[in-house]
């Protein structure tokens, strides 16, 4: 099948999702992109651009079977530009992330036109996709909340309707010719070396990270610190003061634009923290275990989901109660646990064993028969 993939916001983890998929699958691909920056811009100009280039004459002539996209274009007013060929192929649209319960740093401010856009586009797919349950049960929840403001004619029939033909796709996570899981784990006396691997912004709450770490400092705890992941101009002030403050603990500080030496900076981790307030999958957590990496996350978000918290007891080691006071003691705990090598090996892998199945080795048969089915049903029979 030919499939035409549409990303108004070609970066981060929506570039690394759609770039993977493509290397992975056996169906063709035609992606058009737009580079990832002012969102709320691409979320207005998005199906006006990439309209006009699908009327270029070099698209005339090709055919497509099915039409993919993310969150980022409002696909209901891309259908009404679009050429006829391309407005009536069979759509998909995928959440990465949505514009009705992403976290708005300035309360009260958040501008619903977005939401209601997600709302649209979620009505005018003929599937769609969510990166977690998670996720899918807190879009439908808003959806349904937003609507019943509305003074007549909400239509809450609707949310249902999205809901019939929404699923859950994992997204798939690539870590090249990484297998943390035959590397045996030798006792070592070194310092617990703690990973913080998220963008640098308010909704990952890099305040109680920093917090719990200074807490940690003050009980003679000795560990190391790499703190990667994507800063912008406005990130939190906390992270200039940490650098000057933990200035001895620190391996790595920053953004690695490499991939090869971002997944060599995870290998040399030992625990991966988050304090995040928001995730609605954690591609950076699943990429970090698999590198070898013991988690250590709050109880909420699709955190739990990721681990299968619910499903299995064991699981609730990697967990804390989301507080900086506990997370410091459940460091305090790692720190010991490192020394008994057997203990840590055992730990690690469940954790390991638990993400294996995001690897893309694992999903590229679920997301390309997803697609084939949309086609021909009849495949799914």
């Amino acid at each position: 099948m030919h499939i035409l993939a549409l990303e108004p916001y070609y970066g981060g983890s929506h570039q690394t999702f759609i770039d993977q998929w493509i290397a992975h699958s056996h169906h063709q691909w035609t992606l058009l992109t737009l580079p990832a920056h002012h969102w709320k811009w691409r979320m207005r100009h998005a199906p006006i651009t990439l309209a006009e280039q699908l009327n270029h004459p070099k698209y005339h002539s090709q055919e497509f079977d099915a039409l993919f996209c993310s969150d980022m274009l409002s696909l209901s007013q891309f259908k009404g530009l679009a050429p006829a060929n391309i407005r009536n192929l069979p759509a998909v649209l995928y959440f990465h992330e949505n514009q009705l319960t992403y976290p708005d740093r300035f309360k009260g401010e958040r501008d619903h036109h977005y939401g209601f856009d997600n709302y649209l586009s979620a009505l005018a797919a003929d599937q769609v996709w969510f990166n977690s349950n998670y996720h899918r049960q807190e879009f439908l929840t808003a959806t349904r909340q937003l609507l019943k403001r509305m003074p007549d004619y909400q239509s809450l029939e609707t949310v249902d309707q999205i809901e019939q033909k929404s699923l859950v796709a994992y997204p798939g996570v690539d870590q090249g010719e990484t297998d943390a899981q035959s590397q045996p784990v030798e006792p070592s006396n070194q310092p617990l070396h703690i990973l913080w691997a998220a963008r640098w912004e308010h909704d990952k709450n890099p305040e109680d990270f920093f917090a719990a770490l200074t807490l940690l400092k003050q009980q003679n705890i000795d560990f190391r610190l790499s703190v990667l992941g994507e800063s912008f101009r406005d990130s939190p002030k906390v992270f200039a003061q940490a650098k000057r403050e933990f200035a001895d603990q620190i391996i790595h500080w920053g953004f690695l634009e490499s991939r090869e030496a971002y997944l060599n900076a995870l290998q040399q981790a030992d625990v991966v923290v988050s304090t995040a307030l928001h995730e609605f999958f954690g591609i950076a957590v699943v990429e970090a275990i698999a590198a070898g990496c013991m988690p250590l996350l709050p109880n909420r978000l699709a955190y739990p989901e990721l681990l299968e918290r619910e499903q299995d007891s064991l699981a609730e080691f990697y967990f804390y109660d989301g507080s900086p006071r506990q997370l410091v003691d459940r460091l305090i705990e790692y720190h010991s646990l490192k020394n008994d090598a057997p203990k840590w090996e055992s730990r690690l892998h469940l954790a390991q064993a638990k993400v294996a199945r995001f690897q893309w080795k694992q999903q590229i048969s679920q997301y390309d028969g997803l697609l084939d089915n949309l086609i021909d049903p009849k495949q799914s029979l």
